[in-house]
C-alpha cells in the first residue's frame, strides 16, 4: 500500500481554482494521488475574499458575470477536505509562534500541516521560513507529481 501524502492548501489557492483554471485542473488531476487538506474556516474566508474581489472588479465596470463562485467553492470541497478545528487545534500555540510578527490569521493552515506534517500549497509570503515546505503554483506540480 502507498503511502499517503497530504498537501494543506491555502485560502489563496482556493481563490485561484475559483478564478483561474490551472489550480483548479491541479486539483482535479491530483486529487486521486495527494490528500488536500484546508481548515474549515478556509471555505468561509474564500467565500468573504471572493465576494470582495468581484465587488472590486464590477465597482471598476470589469464584468464579473458567469463566475458562480458558490458553486466552484461546493465543487472544491469534493477536492480538498476541509478540517475541523479539534483535529489540529493542539498546534495552535506553535504555529502561532511561529507566525510572529506576520498574519496570526493564517495559524490554521500551519496547525494543519504541523499536524500531518506535510507541506502547504500557497502563494503567501507568510509561510516562508516558519519551519514547513512551502509549494506555490508554478511548482507545486513537482510535489504533486513525486
Amino acid at each position: 500500500m502507498a503511502d499517503v501524502r497530504w498537501l494543506v492548501v491555502d485560502a489563496n489557492i482556493l481563490i485561484r481554482a475559483v478564478l483561474g483554471v490551472r489550480v483548479y485542473t491541479l486539483l482535479e488531476a491530483y486529487a486521486g494521488k495527494v490528500s488536500f487538506l484546508a481548515p474549515e474556516d478556509a471555505y468561509t474566508e474564500s467565500r468573504a475574499r471572493l465576494q470582495a474581489i468581484l465587488a472590486g472588479r464590477a465597482a471598476r465596470g470589469i464584468r464579473v458575470g458567469g463566475i458562480r463562485y458558490e458553486e466552484e467553492l461546493q465543487a472544491l470541497a469534493d477536492l480538498i477536505t476541509a478540517v475541523p478545528r479539534d483535529v489540529y487545534a493542539e498546534f495552535e500555540t506553535d504555529a502561532r509562534r511561529r507566525l510572529a510578527g506576520r498574519d496570526q490569521s493564517d495559524w490554521p493552515f500551519l496547525a494543519l500541516a504541523l499536524r500531518f506534517d506535510c507541506p502547504i500549497w500557497t502563494e503567501d509570503r507568510d509561510f516562508f521560513g516558519v519551519g514547513v515546505a512551502t509549494w506555490t503554483t508554478d511548482r507545486v506540480e513537482i510535489y504533486l507529481a513525486a
